[in-house]
């Protein structure tokens, strides 16, 4: 029986480096977001400093495994089995809700959804101990819950996103009133203060608070203790001297200097905070396995009855365990192919600029956006005008003047921003840490950024809402983590309980199939999306480039229209309810991308050179046609998809044979439209004309046949109103497809008396 433990324990480990894979993949790349946003440093510079911070920050992240060892739980009132079997249903949640949470997009925790999942596990195996008892109620559960410590993680989680919030929007405040946004301009005396405290700030929460997780801390403990105070104001008249010299001397930026020594120490505090989640159930479990198997050889003692008080005691961590772990966690970060997107996320929603937003609008931002208005109102009355002027004017953001021959990316903000987020997110942490409080890191770092980004005004009238929204989705998301963590582990721990071994194999193995089909399924979706043609704005600044980029756009939208009319036509002859829901989707998708293209006109307008102005009216009304296009498809899908879904009559024969030749007639139509645009022979336009006049002469006389049918036969009011509904909307369709037309050859004939080739 005792190698079906050590199965286990090897499960564990394992699951542990799959969680490190999956878990950094989700969350370990938020402390590069500001440094990256910046653009202060190159991103292989900085994934080279954040790895070697992940590497010192596993090295100190030894006093946060006693989370894992018996911060949710009295380990002493459990047997070893019932500790296995709480460590083996949390590793599989664990794995299982970061694999559906990130196939699913939600924004979650790993540190919410460890202490959760620690809960619900030993909440369960404790109602079935006191269950199976003759003498113990439900009122006892508290012997088995560490309740106190429990209450005081989950609260120091809740409290972090606060405070993250408050402080970060506090700091950026008074930052931008010392800096404002002429920072080149600063006096050098403002550089060297700036940079001495929070180049101080670091090295004294980080390189001092930060080491006493650390398995070492002990050995120079009484040194520091001695001195703390020496070494502080020491530490400040370096840095200062510092700042001053490389300011004044070596004409380095300081700022420079803060986000890339930031970006080390908020790595080594993310990874001395976080790497508890991800190793600590294993090694526990491991430490758990040697007690009893001890005990086994010695006394013969069974898995049922040797009671954990082990895990109650400081037990030594094992530095080579921890640097393997950070040496995960630093390949991850390196090669994850999803560290670029949850950076974005995160420099998006607090980016200085307005641009395409990720999230919604909802009624909650809504109100929340207008209360902040009356309340900024209120202060605006309080406060003198003079002070407002002066506020006002430390937040006046320069104008920079590029050529329109030089591509350039501004950075989503300012370094002074950057180092407040760095500086205040790794403080926040690394004092979690030094508490033994697991903090989240994810939202600590998140809110952070939102706070300054708030602060520095970032979230104008134009894009607070969506911002907002940003906000008030991550933290639902940590509240929908923590329940189905609790809920999921629970249910996976009465599982094993019941089925035992048997039941880990079978999790398990359910566990390596999401994994593999998922990954299958990623890679799929990848080489799918490289391989589609996308509608996307392009950089447009002369007449030739808006001619192409628009044929481009025609030619995609007119073949995903028309295979989308053929498949609608199609699915609701045969009343296929699932096929016409798939459909209404890509139309909703198609009408999104195109309202994205609408939204990023003011941009176009911006970039296009002085002597091609003329074609923004053009590319407007080329971007308006193609939404007419696209919402009679979606009128069609819908009408289709309700009546199919209403269980309506379907369509007559008579119907269903006019649709059939519609749609061949339209796909003919259609064809040789993408033909001329594919090679932008626009003097072929006028040809066309017979095409379209054969298409709708026959959606004329396919509404006659209808009426006859009305008058002279049995018919269904709805069943009539649906093909009307579709014959008119699809004479829409071809009018519009008539107006690009038009416009184009008006064009045409415009720019070829200029001699522009296309």
């Amino acid at each position: 029986m005792e190698h079906v433990y050590l199965l286990m324990v090897i499960a564990l480990a394992v699951l542990a480096v799959i969680d490190l894979i999956v878990g950094v993949s989700n969350d370990a790349v938020n402390f590069l977001n500001s440094a990256i946003g910046s653009k202060a440093i190159p991103v292989k510079k900085i994934l080279i400093i954040a790895s070697l911070g992940v590497l010192v920050g596993a090295l100190t992240s030894s006093g946060m495994m006693e989370v894992a060892r018996k911060g949710i739980f009295n380990p002493g009132m459990f047997a070893f089995q019932d500790i296995i079997y709480i460590f083996m249903a949390v590793m599989i949640t664990d794995i299982l809700l970061l694999d559906v949470f990130n196939t699913l997009g939600m924004p979650t925790s790993t540190t919410v959804s460890i202490v959760f999942e620690l809960l619900g596990a030993a909440v369960a195996m404790s109602l079935i101990k006191i269950a199976a008892s003759d003498t113990e109620t439900v009122s006892k559960i508290w012997n088995y819950i560490n309740y106190s410590t429990a209450i005081t993680i989950i609260i120091g989680i809740l409290l972090s996103v606060a405070v993250a919030f408050t402080v970060g929007a506090l700091v950026q405040f008074i930052s931008r009133l010392i800096y404002s946004f002429q920072i080149a301009s600063r006096p050098i005396i403002v550089n060297t203060l700036f940079g001495g405290v929070a180049l101080t700030a670091i090295t004294y929460f980080i390189f001092i608070k930060g080491l006493k997780g650390a398995s070492y801390y002990g050995t120079i403990k009484h040194y520091i203790d001695a001195n703390l105070l020496y070494i502080v104001a020491g530490g400040f008249i370096f840095w200062l001297l510092f700042s001053f010299l490389t300011t004044k001397f070596l004409k380095w930026n300081v700022l420079v200097v803060i986000i890339g020594l930031g970006t080390f120490s908020l790595a080594m505090a993310f990874s001395g905070n976080d790497l508890v989640n991800f190793i600590g159930v294993p090694i526990a479990g491991w430490n758990s396995y040697q007690a009893w198997h001890d005990a086994f050889l010695a006394n013969g003692v069974l898995a049922t009855e040797f009671p954990m008080s082990v895990l109650a005691k400081k037990v030594p961590s094992n530095d080579m365990l921890l640097l393997i772990a950070g040496s995960i966690m630093v390949l991850t970060i390196w090669f994850s192919s999803k560290a670029k997107e949850v950076i974005k996320t995160g420099v998006d929603l607090s980016r200085q600029d307005e641009g395409t937003e990720k999230f919604k609008a909802n009624n909650t931002a809504r109100f929340i956006v207008r209360l902040a208005i009356e309340i900024n109102k209120v202060f605006t009355a309080i406060i003198p005008k003079s002070t407002l002027k002066k506020i006002d004017n430390q937040f006046q953001r320069p104008v920079v003047v590029l050529s329109k021959e030089k591509s350039y990316e501004m950075p989503a903000f300012d370094m002074v921003r950057a180092s407040v987020n760095l500086v205040v997110a790794g403080i926040l942490i690394t004092i979690g840490t030094s508490f033994h409080l697991p903090l989240s890191t994810t939202y600590v770092t998140f809110m952070v950024a939102m706070g300054t980004s708030l602060a520095d005004r970032a979230w104008g009238r134009e894009s607070a809402v969506y911002r907002v929204s940003g906000v008030l989705n991550v933290v639902g998301g940590w509240f929908l983590t923590a329940i189905v963590a609790f809920t999921a582990s629970a249910i996976a721990l009465y599982l094993i309980h019941i089925g035992g071994p048997f039941m880990i194999a079978v999790l398990l193995g359910l566990v390596f199939f999401l994994i593999v089909r998922n990954y299958i399924r990623y890679n799929k979706k990848v080489k799918i999306e490289q391989a589609a043609r996308q509608i996307k704005k392009s950089e447009l600044k002369t007449i030739a480039e808006v001619i192409e980029q628009s044929s481009d756009h025609i030619t995609e939208v007119l073949t995903r229209v028309i295979k989308l009319y053929n498949a609608v036509i199609k699915e609701l002859i045969t009343n296929d309810l699932n096929k016409l829901s798939k459909s209404k989707k890509h139309v909703t998708k198609l009408n999104n991308e195109i309202e994205t293209l609408k939204d990023d006109v003011f941009d176009f307008i911006k970039s296009l050179d002085d002597s091609s102005v003329e074609a923004s009216r053009f590319y407007i009304l080329v971007l308006a046609s193609l939404q007419d296009i696209s919402q009679s498809m979606e009128h069609i899908t819908k009408s289709s998809h309700n009546h199919v879904n209403n269980n309506h009559k379907p369509l007559k024969k008579g119907q269903t044979k006019d649709l059939l030749e519609i749609q061949n007639k339209l796909g003919d139509f259609i064809d040789v439209i993408k033909e001329v645009f594919h090679a932008n022979n626009f003097a072929d336009l006028s040809k066309i004309s017979n095409d379209k006049n054969m298409v709708l002469e026959h959606v004329s006389a396919s509404i006659e046949r209808q009426i006859k049918r009305i008058r002279s036969e049995e018919s269904s009011k709805k069943n009539s109103s649906l093909y009307f509904g579709i014959l008119l909307e699809t004479q829409d369709f071809i009018g519009s497809i008539e107006k690009l037309l038009n416009l184009y050859q008006n064009y045409y004939h415009n720019i070829s008396k200029t001699g522009i080739k296309l």
